[in-house]
């Protein structure tokens, strides 16, 4: 029977699924046009949309961080992910389906989930998600390297039950043993110290999630700096303005309360001169009116001694 073969999620050709990428499910075509690199929050690998393209972020985790803003360490795995609570969401849905986390094998920390299952194990030891993902890369470089050593590590790891990997253990070694010395260390060391060497990569992973976690807040007070001092620099010309425009107020005002006291000086000026001229005119009338009252006088004297001079002759 043929192999059962998978479409690629970018272009749809069909591939066996070991050939597919883990995450995307991406061939290798699809795989060699653009970059893969690993997420900066949730460490598993994206494909990029671009060749120019410089983002660190999966679009998973960009959507996240607009919805919940920067994510924190994860109680169990470490992994800054933890967007909602202490807890990724891998670890939550892990230990939602497989109970409280249990201590890996291989990196030592209470970060693995026994899934109560000998085919889901990796090697039969319980095994974390990042060195899970370490195991895995091992295998698929000594699948490259040495196809020998691949099909006897997945003898190995492809073992239903403890008594026949057992039985597989207790098989006469002694030409194998050759050929493995011939080879090189055992699949099993080789997994170890590629564990290890993950492990250390991990370690430097996180330093350099930090550092970006760092530089991504020095870019982010870098543009609040700039934001406040364009804000500045735009209240610093609003007030210029605003001065330059009490200014041109202030300056209207007093022209136009000069103009108005200038009015103000003339006409009183106008009203004085009036004032003086209708004295005249008043002084004037005054003295004629004088003048006609003693004329009557004198005359209403003559009269009355006309009049006595006459009663006397009588």
């Amino acid at each position: 029977m043929s192999s059962i073969l998978f479409a690629c999620s970018r272009c749809y050709s069909r591939h066996p699924f070991e050939d597919l990428s883990s995450g995307q499910q991406l061939c290798k075509d699809c795989r060699g046009a653009y970059p893969v690199v690993k997420c900066t929050y949730c460490r598993s690998e994206f494909q990029q949309s671009s060749k120019g393209s410089t983002t660190t972020i999966c679009k998973k985790c960009e959507q996240n961080v607009k919805q919940f803003g920067k994510p924190t360490a994860c109680e169990f795995c470490n992994i800054i992910a933890a967007f909602i609570g202490q807890k990724c969401q891998r670890c939550t849905n892990s230990e939602r389906k497989y109970g409280p986390p249990v201590t890996c094998e291989a990196c030592k920390q209470k970060c693995a989930f026994d899934r109560k299952d000998e085919d889901k194990k990796v090697d039969g030891k319980v095994l974390c998600w990042l060195c899970t993902l370490s195991f895995k890369r091992a295998l698929a470089k000594t699948k490259q390297t040495d196809p020998v050593r691949h099909s006897h590590v997945k003898l190995g790891s492809s073992s239903k039950s403890k008594e026949q990997r057992k039985m597989y253990d207790k098989r006469p070694q002694r030409v194998d043993v050759t050929k493995m010395d011939e080879l090189g260390p055992s699949p099993s060391k080789q997994a170890r110290n590629d564990s290890k060497k993950e492990e250390s990569k991990s370690g430097t992973s996180d330093h350099v999630v930090a550092l970006t976690q760092l530089r991504e807040q020095i870019a982010n007070l870098q543009r609040q700096l700039a934001q406040k001092d364009k804000d500045i620099f735009a209240k610093d010309r609003q007030i210029t303005e605003l001065k330059a425009a009490n200014f041109t107020t202030e300056t209207e005002c007093r022209n136009k309360l000069k103009a108005a006291q200038r009015e103000h000086d003339q006409k009183v000026d106008l009203l004085n001169v009036k004032v003086k001229q209708l004295q005249k005119e008043v002084a004037v009338l005054s003295k004629g009116v004088k003048n006609k009252s003693t004329l009557t006088i004198v005359r209403n004297e003559k009269e009355q001694d006309n009049s006595s001079n006459e009663d006397d002759s009588n």
